[in-house]
């Protein structure tokens, strides 16, 4: 990955953060990772746990960012998320898979993403 690519990256993730905890979500955890991978936000809205992608792009060039999530990249996150709820014993807990979209300024919330 280039410098830009992961600057942009850690920029997104932090708007993401603001724009969710202002839509009233409390951020449980950031950058979680295990040996499957990694999931950028794991925030909480009432009894739900919501796991969230974060793509953050400058521009259109490469298409919409939530193009990138793709068939493998949500398996793996859902299989991410599957050892994430084992270790928390959060069986009985309500959880959704969002994507948010960064570019520039603009956030795109995407719920129940896939």
């Amino acid at each position: 990955m280039h410098e830009y690519n992961r600057k942009e990256g850690v920029i997104g993730e932090a708007l993401a953060q603001r724009y969710l905890k202002k839509k009233g979500y409390k951020i449980v955890e950031c950058n979680y990772k295990n040996s499957i991978g990694e999931i950028d936000i794991i925030a909480k809205q009432k009894d739900s746990y919501i796991f969230v992608e974060v793509k953050a792009r400058s521009s259109y060039a490469y298409g919409n960012p939530c193009e990138a999530v793709t068939p493998y990249k949500q398996n793996k996150i859902r299989r991410v998320a599957e050892i994430y709820i084992n270790q928390h014993r959060l069986f009985d807990a309500p959880c959704r898979f969002d994507v948010v979209e960064v570019l520039g300024e603009e956030i795109n919330h995407i719920e129940n993403a896939f």
